[in-house]
């Protein structure tokens, strides 16, 4: 943000314009007509950021207005949504405070506008990520409030909307939390519009090659799209015009992040997803009718073509946790191409693009059955938040695989021998369920009967299956039961129950310790203590007594040995590195070798190749390690650790080659491997490993090759490619 300009008169127009916008979209909800508090908060607002600009050079004040009518109009939230929002800023950024906003809005109001606001990094210790701690803090007010985190999508949304004025490290920090939790938390609340647009801005502005190529191909295959479209549904009108019912159809085309996730997942090229699109059936009708009406038009295009059992999603029977419901079906086209279709009611359709919001609309309209068990599922998965949060993993990076775990998988439903139903995360195991079922359940877990056949803890459980616990009488959690569990609330019961037995074994170890030099009537002094931790390379007393009580270690057999140790000094790291320049995050950093050497690390879980599109991450030492933006172990230290985050720019490299790797697919013939050997050699790029597998005369090959740079990788791929009977080439993205 910039300070100290004054608004010109287009630009108090533009203001006053979009202000009346947002009224408007209030007035057309169904909301009451409470505007006399939504002026008064912005009127607040608009003071209190008077003169202050955003980075791409326009008042402040609009980016709350924004927020304000995604709130009312993308979300159809109400006059308290809308005038946090339109408030969401002013304590982080301004004099006033949340008490201030408490004595003239409310506590609903005020407790939001708090929730949204980020403590200062400098309350957090030396490295702690202030990014976890600030999302630990907002799920913390989530949990008490569903508002807070619908505020901080719809302020999310827009900065997406607006990244390109952002400097590139930054806009790298900003994308990589969307994509890692916003978009993702958006979709659990079934606010999926807004969860889709957050990926595709998420990835245009990481990834804008892969972007760019994925429109480009999408604009050349449009036109057989929408032919292989009008073939499919001109059959389907005139069959559900016999229905007489009301409705709209139309192609939904996949989104462009979802078709590079497709491609990456599968390992396999744009032509090869044939699913770009599927058919959105709407209907209207009485919602006592919906359910009868979405098996009516299910009759209708299953009688036209044939269907794919094992692709039927039922979710009007037993919605999705988050009110989702819809029922979809996969049937074989007229052009021999697998179509989803999707069939729902004008009220699911609202609930699917709203989410929560919408679904809290309806349910005014239902009995207080309907109520219980609509807020029993929000209530449920609030209490997962407050069971993460009850014991939050200090390490950063395990808290938000905690998080991200637990509240974005999808469900699977687990029945109890007495038929009692559990939801559990896609992914759960045997000891999950235990733990579910009570800590005690858990923790003297032996073993589980699924579907009445014995099985181990470790056990992946799906959905249906019917579990038993086996027991024993005698408490047994140990570490590696850590491995096994994927919920928050087994792994906080597993870590409690760890902690006690370590809290006991450090006991006995100091005992023992003392007992041992007790033999030669010593008392060993803090000197001694300390040459003995460093001796057997401990930090701290607790880890030394802990080994002694676990029998990690054992202690010599006359303690007159431990008299006499030699102390042995650490070598101290910091000492020895050599003075670096400081890198500046403001400019772009230049990945170059000089004098044989790089500056800069190639991070092992991506290997990245000069002419992708990569970040740095720098170190407390300074040190930067590169990454492709869209690996994993990336995602994670943009989302923890995003101050760190450095933009990058390709030198130029002749000494030092890179290792990248190609899947080969075609049609197996005498020969093809010399043909293969040859098209890379002639370059004079370098095998590191080939192998290749041929079943039934079609064959996969998988080469690792020493690369300069990605320009190496392209004009072998190219080669290969044109080989005869070679079908595709792709690079690996790992």
């Amino acid at each position: 943000m910039d300070n100290g300009y004054n608004i010109t008169a287009e630009e108090q127009a533009l203001i006053q314009s979009e202000f009346a916008a947002l009224i408007n979209d209030y007035l057309n909800s169904n909301h009451r007509r409470k505007v006399d508090i939504i002026n008064k908060a912005f009127a607040l607002a608009n003071e209190a950021h008077k003169g202050v600009r955003r980075r791409s050079g326009e008042p402040y004040i609009l980016h709350p207005i924004a927020v304000a009518r995604i709130i009312s109009k993308e979300m159809g939230l109400g006059s308290t949504s809308i005038c946090a929002a339109l408030l969401h800023d002013v304590v982080e950024d301004t004099d006033y405070t949340v008490d201030d906003l408490r004595s003239m809005f409310g506590d609903k109001i005020a407790a939001i506008v708090d929730g949204v606001t980020k403590i200062p990094s400098g309350m957090f210790g030396d490295n702690v990520s202030s990014q976890a701690e600030n999302f630990r803090k907002l799920l913390l007010t989530m949990s008490d409030d569903i508002r807070v985190i619908l505020v901080k999508i719809a302020d999310r949304l827009h900065n997406m909307r607006t990244l390109g004025s952002m400097l590139p490290a930054k806009r790298y920090k900003i994308a990589g939390e969307t994509m890692y939790i916003y978009a993702p938390l958006a979709h659990r609340l079934g606010l999926f519009a807004i969860k889709t647009e957050l990926e595709e801005l998420s990835f245009k502005y990481e990834n804008p090659d892969a972007y760019n190529h994925i429109i480009h191909k999408l604009e050349e295959s449009n036109i057989h799209r929408s032919r292989i479209y009008e073939n499919f549904a001109t059959p389907v009108v005139e069959r559900l015009n016999r229905l007489n019912i009301s409705y709209d159809m139309k192609a939904r085309e996949k989104s462009i992040y979802s078709i590079w996730n497709k491609m990456q997942k599968k390992n396999v090229a744009f032509e090869e997803i044939y699913d770009l699109f599927a058919v959105r059936i709407i209907f209207d009708a009485p919602e006592a009718e919906e359910k009868a009406r979405c098996w009516d038009i299910y009759t209708a295009i299953t009688e036209l073509y044939e269907l794919r059992p094992d692709r039927i999603r039922d979710w009007i029977s037993r919605p999705k946790m988050n009110g989702y419901q819809a029922l979809h079906v996969t049937v074989m086209g007229p052009d021999g191409q697998w179509i989803e279709v999707q069939i729902r009611s004008r009220r699911m359709n609202e609930i699917a693009e709203k989410g929560l919001a919408a679904h809290w609309k309806y349910k005014t309209d239902r009995t207080g059955a309907d109520k219980t068990e609509t807020d029993n599922e929000l209530e449920k998965w609030l209490g997962t938040i407050r069971e993460i949060l009850e014991n939050p993993n200090p390490n950063a990076l395990d808290f938000l695989d905690t998080v991200k775990m637990n509240l974005f998988a999808l469900e699977i439903f687990i029945f109890t021998p007495k038929g009692d139903m559990r939801i559990l995360p896609q992914g759960a195991t045997a000891l999950d369920f235990a733990y579910d079922l009570h800590s005690n359940i858990g923790d003297c877990a032996l073993g589980a009967k699924v579907n009445h056949r014995l099985v181990s803890l470790n056990h992946k459980l799906r959905s249906g299956d019917q579990v038993e616990i086996i027991t024993s009488r005698t408490p047994r959690p140990n570490a590696e039961w850590l491995k096994i569990v994927t919920t928050a609330k087994a792994r906080t019961r597993i870590e409690n129950a760890l902690r006690r037995i370590r809290r006991e074994m450090i006991r006995s170890g100091e005992q023992l310790f003392y007992q041992y030099f007790s033999q030669i009537s010593v008392e060993p002094s803090n000197s001694l203590i300390d040459q003995i931790i460093d001796y057997y390379q401990f930090g701290k007393r607790d880890e030394l007594f802990f080994a002694i009580g676990n029998k990690d270690i054992l202690l010599p057999k006359d303690p007159n040995d431990l008299l006499h140790i030699k102390y042995r000094k650490r070598q101290n790291a910091e000492l020895n590195k050599q003075e670096k320049k400081k890198v500046n995050q403001k400019e772009t950093f230049l990945l170059k070798e000089e004098n044989f050497r790089k500056n800069f690390a190639v991070a092992p879980c991506c290997n990245p190749i000069p002419g992708e599109t990569v970040l740095g991450y720098m170190d407390e030492a300074g040190e930067v390690t590169i990454h492709n933006v869209d690996c994993e172990v990336a995602q994670k230290l943009k989302v923890s650790f995003g101050n760190r985050i450095v933009s990058t720019e390709w030198g130029n490299y002749h000494q030092y080659t890179f290792s990248s790797t190609l899947i080969i697919k075609g049609i197996d013939k005498m020969g093809m491997i010399q043909d293969i050997a040859t098209a890379i050699t002639a370059d004079g790029i370098n095998i590191k490993s080939f192998a290749i597998e041929s079943t039934d005369g079609v064959f996969e090959g998988r080469i690792s090759l020493h690369v300069h740079s990605v320009e190496d990788v392209n004009k072998v791929s190219q080669k290969i490619q044109d080989i005869d009977g070679v079908k595709s080439v792709h690079k690996l993205s790992t």
